[in-house]
């Protein structure tokens, strides 16, 4: 035994063990058999594609193999999320206000902010545009921008985005890097859609100014909408899928529980503080950090109640509209 045939095996621990003894030997018979005579160590990519493997059969063997897909199905929903709120952010950046009330901003714009909302807006576009893998790399990217923006405002002295604003940004972001990798082209083109929607609600019906969107009403109100809307289309995602016996909305309305989370965060800080005035950094942080462990508490347990059920017998496989993918 080699050393490349030694480090694959190592990796095909990520399968169950009853699995890698039926078929273990040729799973790593394949890998060796395509690998280039001077290989060493697995590439990135079989290394990737071992892990999800063995992650789809330990939750097919828990009898939970509708999760991946319900995940992926939650991953458009928050890229098209993520999407429109670029657009709302991206047009309030563009509405600085008035010199004489001694705000500062950057430039035309607000904050540094819109250099993290184009990015987001540049996703959408790739999203519809180019093949899955990319439009991963392309938000990859946003993300390390939006996460970059608070120490580089703090280096250069410049004015930010609010970190409610920001870090649901990054949740919708991180789940989004779940998108199937096979799309039908119109859905391809949901996030676009809502991009250029919020854009042109935002600047014509809305016209925020950039200090109240960010400061102002928005803080209690429009962030929280926004996850409330996201929880009210999963749910009836999940309540048509089921009529079907596809169980994969419900895993996705599950997932979804965490970012819709964090877009409440502003309005959770404030009923918990509506006794005694406005919401503190201590109150959003409490509850960022309660949506934090709720959210994905939810999900492990809803995980582990469906694995103790009763393995049932196995339905047909069907292709999800909305996700492309199959149960």
């Amino acid at each position: 035994m080699n050393d490349l045939e030694r480090r694959y095996l190592r990796l095909l621990r990520a399968y169950p063990a009853e699995y890698r003894r039926a078929r273990g030997a040729e799973i790593v018979g394949t890998y060796l058999d395509l690998a280039a005579s001077d290989q060493r160590w697995p590439t990135p990519a079989d290394a990737a594609d071992l892990v999800r493997g063995g992650l789809r059969q330990r939750l097919r063997a828990a009898g939970v193999t509708g999760l991946v897909a319900g995940v992926r199905l939650a991953a458009l929903l928050s890229l098209v999320t993520a999407s429109a709120l670029a657009g709302v952010w991206g047009v309030a950046e563009q509405h600085p206000p008035p010199a004489e009330w001694g705000v500062p901003h950057v430039g035309p714009f607000v904050s540094l902010g819109v250099v993290a909302w184009a990015a987001w807006l540049l996703v959408a576009v790739v999203t519809a545009v180019a093949p899955s893998r990319v439009a991963r790399l392309a938000t990859t990217v946003a993300l390390l921008l939006t996460l970059a923006l608070p120490p580089v405002a703090a280096v250069l002295d410049a004015p930010r985005p609010p970190l409610f604003v920001l870090l649901p940004q990054v949740v919708l972001g991180l789940l989004g890097l779940a998108l199937p990798d096979r799309l039908p082209t119109a859905i391809r083109l949901t996030p676009l859609l809502s991009a250029l929607l919020t854009l042109v609600a935002t600047e014509l019906l809305v016209g925020l100014d950039a200090v109240d969107s960010y400061y102002g009403i928005t803080m209690t109100i429009f962030l929280p909408s926004v996850g409330g809307l996201l929880l009210v289309v999963g749910a009836l995602l999940a309540t048509g899928l089921a009529a079907g016996g596809d169980t994969r909305g419900g895993w996705a309305l599950v997932t979804l529980l965490t970012p819709a989370g964090f877009l409440t965060v502003p309005g959770l800080a404030d009923s918990l503080n509506s006794a005694h005035g406005g919401v503190t950094f201590t109150d959003l942080a409490a509850s960022a950090v309660a949506v934090a462990v709720v959210g994905p508490a939810v999900l492990l347990l809803t995980v582990l109640v469906r694995a103790r059920r009763p393995a049932t017998t196995p339905t047909p496989s069907r292709q999800c509209p909305t996700c492309g993918t199959r149960a």
